[in-house]
C-alpha cells in the first residue's frame, strides 16, 4: 500500500469510526465527543503554528474568542442568522491574527511567546470592559431559535454531533492537505532551521504570517462554531486557560502531526472527567500523568507512534 494510501486509510478510518458513533454512543459521551471535535479542531489550528513552523504561542485564545464573540454579538446584538454571523466570525478572527501575526512575527523566541500573550489578555480585558455589551464573565446564551443553520437546528443533539464531525473532517482534510503541499514543507523547513530557510531564498517572514493567519482562521471557526453548537459565549474562553489548552493538547498528542490534536484533546477531556469522579484532587492526577508522559514519550502519543512505527505519519 503506498503512503498516500495509508494516510488516506488511516484519517478516513478515524472520521468513519466517529461516524459510527453517533449511533451508537450513549447520550453522555455522544455529547463530549461534539464537544471534544470542536476543540480538536482548535487544537489542529494551533499545531499548524506550533507543531509545524514552531513558533510558540500563548496568545490562540485570542483567536478563538474573536470568533466566538463576533459570531455571538452578531446574533444576538445584530440580529444576523447563523449563517452570516458565522461568516462573520472566522472573517474577523483572520483579521485579528493576520494583524497581530504582523507585529508579534516582529520577535523571536521567548519574547514571541511574551508579546502573543499580552495580545490574548489584551483581547480577554476589552471583553470585560465592554460588559454591557459582551455581559463579561456571566457571558450571555444564544437562543435556540437563532441556532438555526440552513434550516437545521443545531441545539438539537444530533445535528450539533454532526456538525461538530462535519468541522472536524473540515479541518483535517485542510491541515493534511497544508503539511503535504510544498507550503506544509517551507513551514516544517522554517521550524527545524529558518536562518537555512532563509538563505535558500524563502521569504521567512510572509511563510509565518501565512501560517499564523490560516491558524486563526481555523481557530476562529472553532470558536464560532463552539459558541453557536452550544449555545454559550463567556469570557473564560477568552482567557489564559484557552492558550494554554490547545498547546497542552498539541503537546500530549503529537505536535507535528494531524491526528496528534485530536487524540491529545480526548486524552485529556476525558483523563480529567474520570478523575473527578475518583477524587476533588484531580487536577493532582491530570499533572502526574502529563508528567509521566512526557518523561516515556517525549513526542506524544502520535508522535511516538511516528517514530516506533508508522514513519509516513504525517
Amino acid at each position: 500500500m503506498s503512503v498516500r494510501a495509508r494516510v488516506i486509510a488511516l484519517h478516513g478510518g478515524l472520521l468513519a469510526l466517529l461516524l459510527a458513533g453517533h449511533f451508537v454512543l450513549p447520550a453522555y459521551h455522544h455529547g463530549n465527543l461534539a464537544r471534544i471535535m470542536v476543540l480538536a479542531t482548535y487544537a489542529m489550528s494551533y499545531n499548524i503554528v506550533f507543531g509545524y513552523t514552531g513558533l510558540l504561542s500563548l496568545g490562540h485564545a485570542l483567536f478563538f474568542a474573536a470568533g466566538m464573540y463576533s459570531m455571538g454579538l452578531s446574533v444576538q446584538h445584530m440580529g444576523l442568522t447563523a449563517g452570516p454571523a458565522l461568516l462573520i466570525g472566522v472573517l474577523v478572527a483572520t483579521a485579528v491574527a493576520a494583524g497581530s501575526g504582523i507585529l508579534a512575527l516582529r520577535t523571536r523566541g521567548v519574547a514571541f511567546m511574551i508579546v502573543t500573550l499580552m495580545f490574548a489578555q489584551a483581547g480577554y480585558l476589552t471583553v470585560l470592559y465592554f460588559g454591557d455589551w459582551t455581559r463579561g464573565d456571566e457571558g450571555f446564551v444564544i437562543a435556540r431559535g437563532a441556532r438555526v443553520l440552513g434550516g437545521i437546528d443545531l441545539s438539537d443533539e444530533s445535528n450539533r454531533y454532526l456538525a461538530a464531525l462535519a468541522l472536524f473532517a473540515a479541518a483535517m482534510a485542510a491541515c493534511l492537505a497544508l503539511v503535504r503541499a510544498p507550503f506544509g514543507r517551507t513551514l516544517v523547513a522554517i521550524r527545524e532551521n529558518e536562518a537555512r530557510t532563509r538563505m535558500l531564498g524563502y521569504d521567512t517572514f510572509r511563510a509565518k504570517l501565512v501560517a499564523v493567519t490560516i491558524s486563526g482562521s481555523i481557530s476562529g471557526a472553532a470558536g464560532a462554531a463552539y459558541g453557536l453548537l452550544f449555545g454559550y459565549v463567556g469570557a473564560s474562553f477568552a482567557g489564559v486557560e484557552y492558550s494554554i489548552l490547545p498547546l497542552l493538547w498539541v503537546l500530549l498528542g503529537g505536535a507535528g502531526t494531524v491526528l496528534g490534536p485530536f487524540i491529545g484533546t480526548l486524552f485529556m477531556f476525558y483523563l480529567i472527567d474520570l478523575s473527578s469522579d475518583i477524587t476533588t484532587a484531580y487536577m493532582l492526577i491530570a499533572g502526574v500523568t502529563l508528567v509521566l508522559l512526557t518523561l516515556f514519550a517525549p513526542q506524544g502519543i502520535m508522535g511516538e507512534l511516528r517514530r516506533r512505527l508508522w514513519r509516513w505519519l504525517p
